[in-house]
């Protein structure tokens, strides 16, 4: 899903720093309380709200104390009351807490997040009646600083009003908490002889990686994917941006998908390429603005909101009265088409650069996340995507692509996530008429099931790999932004549920999604043969070591359960972001080409939440090469006991940590004996331990 252009304008709009280098305002004394909002703002701080809200900063009644309160409104989803220090950083190292009174209306039950730097709490207020809320600085450090507050709807909905008073930052004595004593540090174990298997190397891809990054990582595989390509027109080079931008045709340089592919080439990836299953691709290629668009305000008239930047006759499809704009005509922007189109493209591909067979083009997407379409694509595809819809599609567009390319690779559903394993968009997310009408079989079961009744009858494999989507789905968890202690925390416990089945989800899934076992499972009871493919997955935070932490986890994860192919979406640009670097100590630690190794070995951990361990064997020159990622605040000594095989007496270190956030560092070797070794892994790092045979 294009969640992309969301997270960056709430980074953007939430303005947050904390212990940021910039000018510095410290209160003249300190005192047991510093006022924020006592009916009115206090002096220096202003109103930079943001989306659809309403306020008042004068409201009469309720008020807890004095003459007024602030009344907030949220009219539309992800908007925010947010107030800021003009333009400085106030220091409050004197204050303990924040604390406000809020008041749920005559409702209540609002959802609001409130933000304080890397702080977060969610909070639901009461009706008719003020709550005491105390919000902790502790978590901040000794040397605190706050740019913005904000009390953000982070639901996609309008919400109805609710109040605040009496906003200061207080002194309450809070004693810092003494952290406990660390715990005994887990114990590794390796066996060389158990669990064996091979490691795909397609696990290490992405979506649009650039050619410096591709090249560094000798990336595997690169993918050309999300909600714009379901209607990319490889003719004239042009897209629709769907719901994620006012459904506008954006051109795309003169052959960019060609581009893509020589790009490539150029790096030795493979090329994964999305086909347009849904009908319906970008017409002409526009010279400029104004684009051609969905829903112009001209034609359907007024909406709730529109491109006012670029575009402003291009609305989002929704009317004022927050009802959909329905009986556009699809033609505004896109051209129907039909598995020929498709074919076409496959047979130039070929042409260009020769079959999967002989170095082309090796994958293919079946379009991205269908059971999205009547979401992201509603002006062509205003109805939901059903079970048969789905297989009739792949049946005619999947054939497309292997008559004019036998030997390439075909991926679907490319289903978005949770809801979508187990239903059609037109049940939505629970069991309804179609599921119902389709034996309540899970959706994907259902799918792979109608998959194989094909190649039995027309002898044709037309899915070789099933493609799955997954992101955290815990509020905070995925995007640019660290977060918060807790999310922090999150963001490492919940990697657990692409593997382990006794992990219940923390966000609104709230069950064990345990994917790839899942996959797993469904493969060899359905369509015995087929690979398992993540082309979407992002666990956020990627410019943080914490982030980097979780995508190493992430791939160690990939091959241990031994899927077959995942790429990245929406990875750094950066090539020193230290998410780059959780890929680069998989396949090129030592700047040399150094990689962990491509068989996966038994390696386990008694806390894989704190210190989590990956083994393989390398090819090229039998060394056990060893992944271990302290996912702690503490350095973890811990001893690690090895089993069938013949070690040499060192091993290589090299190691990416908080320490060093700009480069792997070569340590010194570790000595090893027959049965192991004890080391020391710094907090936060991961390091990679190159163990020759003797």
């Amino acid at each position: 899903m294009k969640k992309v252009i969301l997270i960056i304008i709430n980074l953007i709009l939430f303005g947050v720093l904390i212990g940021a280098t910039s000018s510095l305002v410290t209160p003249a004394q300190a005192a047991t309380s510093l006022p924020v909002y006592s009916d009115a703002l206090a002096t220096g701080w202003q109103n930079w709200s943001y989306g659809g809200i309403k306020t008042s900063f004068a409201n009469t009644t309720p008020k807890h104390g004095g003459k007024k309160s602030l009344a907030v409104t949220y009219t539309g989803g992800w908007s925010g009351l947010q107030i800021g220090y003009h333009g400085a950083n106030l220091d409050v190292s004197a204050y303990d807490t924040l604390r406000f009174w809020i008041h749920g209306g005559t409702k209540g039950g609002q959802k609001i997040l409130v933000k304080i730097g890397t702080l977060e709490q969610t909070i639901i207020p009461k009706a008719k009646s003020w709550q005491r809320i105390d919000i902790s600085l502790l978590p901040l450090g000794s040397a605190r600083t706050v740019y913005t507050i904000a009390w953000f709807n982070n639901t996609g909905g309008s919400q109805k009003i609710f109040y605040l008073d009496d906003i200061a930052f207080v002194n309450l004595g809070t004693p810092t908490p003494t952290p406990p004593p660390p715990a005994a540090a887990p114990a590794l174990n390796i066996d060389a002889s158990a669990n064996s298997h091979s490691i795909s190397p397609y696990i290490y891809g992405m979506n649009y990686a650039s050619e410096n990054i591709a090249t560094d990582l000798r990336l595997p595989v690169s993918r050309w994917g999300g909600n714009s390509t379901t209607r990319y027109n490889w003719q004239n080079d042009t897209t629709n941006t769907g719901n994620d931008w006012y459904y506008e045709n954006i051109p795309e340089e003169a052959g960019a998908a060609d581009k893509f592919v020589q790009q490539n080439l150029r790096t030795g990836s493979q090329s994964l390429l999305t086909v347009p299953l849904i009908g319906w691709v970008a017409k002409s290629r526009p010279a400029g603005h104004p684009y051609d668009c969905g829903f112009k305000i001209s034609k359907y008239g007024n909406q709730q909101d529109a491109d006012w930047q670029w575009d402003p006759n291009c609305g989002n499809g929704v009317l004022p009265n927050g009802t959909n704009v329905t009986s556009n005509n699809p033609t505004d922007t896109s051209i129907a088409t039909t598995a020929s189109f498709v074919s076409d493209w496959v047979n130039h591909l070929t042409s260009t650069f020769g079959t999967a067979a002989n170095g082309g083009v090796m994958f293919y997407n079946l379009d991205n996340e269908p059971m999205l379409w009547n979401s992201t694509h509603r002006d062509v595809h205003p109805n939901p995507t059903s079970y048969d819809e789905l297989r009739d599609r792949t049946f005619t567009y999947a054939a497309a692509v292997k008559s004019a390319d036998p030997t390439a690779k075909t991926l679907g559903p490319v289903v978005w996530g949770w809801c979508a394993y187990f239903y059609s968009a037109v049940d939505g997310c629970s069991p309804g008429a179609d599921r119902q009408a389709h034996g309540n079989v899970d959706l994907v079961e259902w799918y792979l099931q109608q998959m194989r009744i094909y190649q039995q009858q027309q002898g044709v494999r037309l899915l070789d790999y099933l493609d799955m989507h997954i992101y955290p789905q815990i509020d905070g968890v995925y995007g640019d932004a660290l977060g918060s202690a807790d999310v922090q925390a999150k963001r490492l416990r919940s990697t657990r549920q692409l593997w382990d089945s006794t992990y219940v989800h923390e966000g609104w899934i709230g069950q064990p999604v345990y994917l790839i076992p899942r996959m797993k499972t469904w493969v060899a009871n359905d369509y015995p043969g087929t690979g398992t493919a993540i082309t979407e997955y992002n666990w956020g935070a990627l410019g943080f070591m914490n982030g980097a932490l979780a995508q190493a986890d992430l791939l160690g994860i990939f091959g241990r359960e031994g899927l077959d192919l995942a790429t990245l979406w929406g990875g750094p640009t950066d090539p020193n972001a230290p998410g780059i670097f959780a890929f680069r100590m998989y396949r090129n630690y030592d700047g040399q080409g150094g990689a962990f190794g491509e068989t996966s070995l038994g390696a386990a951990s008694t806390d894989q939440e704190k210190l989590a361990i990956y083994a393989a064997r390398r090819s090229a020159d039998g060394a056990l090469t060893l992944m271990v990622i302290n996912k702690t605040g503490q350095a973890q000594t811990s001893t690690l006991t090895l089993k069938n095989f013949n070690t040499g007496t060192s091993a290589l270190v090299f190691r990416y940590s908080s320490a060093n956030l700009s480069a792997i560092v070569h340590e010194a070797n570790q000595s090893v004996s027959a049965s192991g070794f004890s080391a020391t892994y710094p907090a936060n790092s991961i390091t990679i331990l190159v163990i020759p045979a003797g």
